[in-house]
């Protein structure tokens, strides 16, 4: 073989090997996943950094249900800077918990024996900030002192999820999945504290749907883990950038006792 002929082999396999990898090397030269691309992605997924900057208040009004027939109606307000007032009402008797966004909380639990607007315990103060930031713990995560780590992927009902671990400010770790297609949550995982127990928890997000330019579940479905009692939220509206004054973050005064019945009418 002259010498031409040899340059000319060995060019054409130098060409197909850089062929090969090109095609087969490529993936692997891409950037890893990040824990910030999964946020990124979903809080673009939720509308974007502005509109969620933009609201200042938020209502959500809906039913809850514990179990089969133990069911009612609740509602949460939410004001900037995480001040928080929820009512969740069953058999006639409303459960009301305030949070005034600074240092002070209060319960009203009318099954407790002794019913009472009673202060929140350093404890319960120290967890109702995270229920009341609307904006929920991704955005501007390192000033809130939170960590994330991007942890995989799984699978969830068939789809694709991004998963990230979360340790909170005070220590507690949780497991966020996102849709690896759409960005948003799907679901949650970590421990409850049910009585003086802490239980390993999920909860799932369904039904988004669009309010003000941003995306919402208006289903929210929690249980313990194997445990097929499931408690739902099923949100019927959802507003956002409503005045509420701010008495409604103050202590609440315990509501009145539940009407009674009527009386039957009598007969003719």
């Amino acid at each position: 073989m002259s010498a031409i002929a040899n340059f000319r082999s060995y060019l054409l396999q130098r060409l197909a090997l850089s062929a090969v990898t090109l095609l087969f090397g490529l993936p692997l030269a891409l950037p890893a996943q990040t824990a910030d691309d999964v946020i990124n992605a979903y809080i673009k997924a939720r509308g974007g950094l502005a509109k969620l900057k933009a609201v200042q208040t938020e209502r959500v009004t809906g039913v809850i249900t514990f179990a089969p027939g133990v069911e009612g109606p609740f509602f949460v307000e939410r004001k900037r800077a995480l001040k928080m007032h929820m009512e969740i009402t069953v058999n006639g008797q409303s459960l009301i918990r305030v949070y005034d966004g600074k240092t002070s909380g209060w319960i009203y639990n009318p099954f407790a024996p002794n019913p009472s607007v009673t202060p929140m315990s350093p404890q319960d103060i120290s967890g109702i900030a995270e229920e009341a930031d609307f904006e929920g713990p991704f955005v501007d995560y390192k000033a809130k002192g939170n960590q994330i780590e991007y942890a995989g992927k799984e699978q969830i009902d068939g789809k694709i999820v991004q998963k990230l671990k979360l340790t909170a400010k005070q220590g507690d770790v949780s497991y966020f999945y996102f849709d690896a297609s759409t960005g948003l949550i799907m679901k949650w995982q970590g421990l409850r504290k049910v009585g003086d127990k802490e239980l390993p928890w999920e909860t799932y997000f369904r039904d988004f749907r669009e309010v003000d330019g941003l995306k919402y579940p208006f289903l929210v479905e929690s249980a313990a883990v194997d445990s097929d009692q499931i408690q739902k939220s099923a949100a019927t509206q959802i507003e956002t950038n409503m005045p509420i004054n701010d008495s409604q973050f103050a202590k609440p005064k315990p509501p009145g006792p539940p009407a009674a019945p009527a009386d039957p009418p009598k007969p003719n």
